[in-house]
């Protein structure tokens, strides 16, 4: 019923930028913390980027000072700035919410179907 949809992936140079969105919609109480992963072929999924309900950030220490997380409660969507883009950077990007459906109903973490990132020159 809480469906999480992804946009902003693509192709882009080395030293480029691109910005993912990550809209919630359904039936959501609350939505807690929210982030995304990211996973390259043959690699483990690696925690990005996570923000929490009143806005602290925990970044990888690959994309510090490259990437930014931010939020907007309002619209229910969470949203990855990426800058200066490197080769590495190139995966499949999952963003993830952790909500409640009801005020009783206890947090459940809820993902995107991902989308692709494609550093090349």
């Amino acid at each position: 019923q809480v469906q999480l949809v992804e946009s902003g992936g693509g192709l882009v140079q080395p030293g480029g930028s691109l910005r993912l969105s990550c809209a919630t919609s359904g039936s959501i109480f609350s939505i807690n913390a929210m982030g995304w992963y990211r996973q390259a072929p043959g690699k483990q999924r690696e925690l990005v980027a996570a923000i929490s309900s009143d806005g602290g950030t925990h970044l990888a220490d690959s994309v510090k000072g490259r990437f930014t997380i931010s939020r907007d409660n309002a619209k229910n969507t969470v949203y990855l700035q990426m800058n200066r883009l490197k080769l590495e950077d190139t995966a499949v990007y999952y963003c993830y919410a952790d909500l409640l459906s009801s005020y009783d109903s206890g947090f459940k973490r809820s993902w995107g179907q991902g989308t692709q990132v494609t550093v090349s020159s």
